[in-house]
């Protein structure tokens, strides 16, 4: 039985270990997200074992009960690990991403005595209930949601859109393929999830040289490198500069100011469009960078940005510079966009209590 399960998962046993030793050495993710991605692949592993044991007393035909509750293990742990890869990897979702994964379980649970989901024949086959196709659901809205939230809080370029669409493939794949291959899926499915993860892991960490670590926009080195070698294309430049965060350093400390940077990272993350690149390049400073965008393109994302910090308790100065028919060189963008931005925070501070004693 062992020999038999090392056969059929050494793709899967021979990538995890390598997996492991990946996250063990590398330096660019908090320990948190290591410790989260850890938990992540024990449970494909351990998964991996339950699909195994269903599937040895399957062909078998033996151990009626017993496959029953190994099937509602089976069902319930893939919306489970798509939240966690949610949990994982999108930054501020909370807990209660787990709370649908918890009603399809207790669902499943149910069905081993009603049959409501799944149940086994006489001749060992599987039976489809009411609610048969509530497992494929489930892993389809979650799989949905993963693309929507992590595409939204992507910088819309390319290297990140592609890993993406690579583990959308993935899960896609669990919710066609069993269609066309029947049961025997069922048997690669913690493999082809392991593999996907690892992929996308590789992708993660190649993308992390060009992302700021606190905030995950893009960087500075990744900004000279858009302004500079790869300028063509550029028709606007918004630059933004966060109100009061010297103030939140020295009275709440710099913990609250790394919150506060990252609550309006995001909120910069989410108003960008295609084309439109968010990076931070200071302290407190951030630039986008608008390809082939229109002025009118531009002004929208101004509001769009400026309706996603109202919902804040933080401020930030916005000015912009644009170049129709790009005869402005980069350097004057950034001249005229610095100054409008700045202009506009010598306002702020002239209109607050503490004076324009802060730029």
């Amino acid at each position: 039985m062992i020999k038999e399960y090392f056969l059929q998962n050494w793709p899967l046993i021979l990538i995890l270990p390598a997996f492991a030793i990946l996250l063990k050495t590398t330096v660019f993710l908090d320990k948190k997200t290591i410790r989260r991605m850890f938990f992540l692949i024990a449970v494909v592993f351990v998964l991996s074992i339950v699909v195994f044991v269903e599937f040895y007393f399957a062909d078998l035909g033996e151990m009626k009960e017993l496959r029953s509750v190994l099937m509602a293990v089976r069902y319930s742990a893939t919306p489970f690990i798509i939240a966690m890869i949610l949990y994982t990897l999108v930054k501020k979702l909370r807990w209660y991403i787990f709370i649908p994964a918890a009603l399809f379980a207790v669902i499943n649970v149910v069905s081993v005595f009603t049959g409501v989901v799944f149940s086994v024949g006489d001749d060992g086959s599987l039976l489809r209930g009411p609610l048969g196709y509530m497992p494929y659901v489930a892993v389809g809205l979650y799989s949905a949601f993963l693309v929507y939230i992590m595409f939204r809080q992507s910088n819309k370029q390319a290297t990140e859109i592609i890993p993406i669409v690579f583990l959308c493939f993935a899960f896609v794949s669990g919710l066609i393929l069993p269609f066309i291959l029947g049961k025997e899926y069922s048997r690669i499915f913690c493999t082809t999830i392991i593999i996907a993860l690892f992929v996308y892991y590789v992708f993660l960490i190649l993308q992390l040289t060009k992302k700021d670590a606190l905030t995950g926009l893009l960087n500075r080195q990744a900004y000279y490198s858009a302004v500079g070698d790869d300028a063509k294309g550029i028709t606007g430049l918004v630059s933004i500069d966060m109100n009061g965060l010297k103030a939140i350093n020295d009275t709440d400390g710099h913990s609250a100011g790394d919150e506060a940077l990252e609550t309006l990272g995001l909120c910069f993350m989410r108003a960008a469009k295609p084309r439109q690149s968010v990076y931070r390049i200071g302290g407190d400073e951030f630039v986008v960078v608008c390809r082939r965008n229109t002025e009118d393109e531009i002004k929208q994302l101004i509001e769009r940005i400026k309706n996603n910090v109202s919902d804040t308790k933080y401020s930030c100065a916005i000015g912009y510079s644009y170049s129709a028919d790009g005869i402005k060189s980069i350097n004057e963008m950034i001249k005229e966009s610095d100054e409008m931005m700045y202009e506009q925070k010598s306002r702020y501070y002239m209109n607050s209590d503490g004076g324009p004693s802060e730029k």
